[in-house]
């Protein structure tokens, strides 16, 4: 399984200048290589940009996803990393999200397409990193 952050999903969905194709060329890419995921923090993520749930959902089913629940035990994993990263002096506030989404893949063995992977490299070093 590969899970997709939303920033490569975003930016296919806005079709981003800068990043736009280089997005859908990982997407397709990975899309041959393994089944593509996102979780219900990339789905709520995603969705503030749509005025209702049909609309979202008929963008998304577009996009080759499946949806997955985060494993409780990533929930624990992403607490405690997020502990670790506010105890090192991280002082960004919006970031528990890309705990979430980086402790899923840990626990899950997903490979995890994004195109942020600092914070992820540092908290989950055994998540195989893939980029746009």
């Amino acid at each position: 399984m590969i899970l997709v952050d939303t920033s490569v999903l975003l930016d296919v969905m806005v079709n981003d200048p800068v990043w736009g194709s280089r997005s859908q060329l990982a997407l397709d890419t990975s899309s041959v290589m393994d089944i593509l995921a996102i979780n219900d923090v990339i789905y709520a993520e995603l969705s503030v940009r749509y005025p209702t749930i049909e609309s979202f959902e008929r963008v998304l089913a577009i996009i080759p996803v499946r949806r997955e629940t985060i494993p409780s035990s990533a929930l624990f994993l992403a607490a405690k990393a997020h502990q670790a990263y506010r105890r090192r002096g991280g002082t960004k506030t919006g970031v528990l999200s890309d705990f979430f989404i980086g402790a899923h893949a840990a626990v899950t063995g997903a490979d995890l397409l994004t195109r942020d992977p600092a914070r992820v490299q540092t908290y989950f070093p055994s998540v195989q990193i893939l980029a746009p």
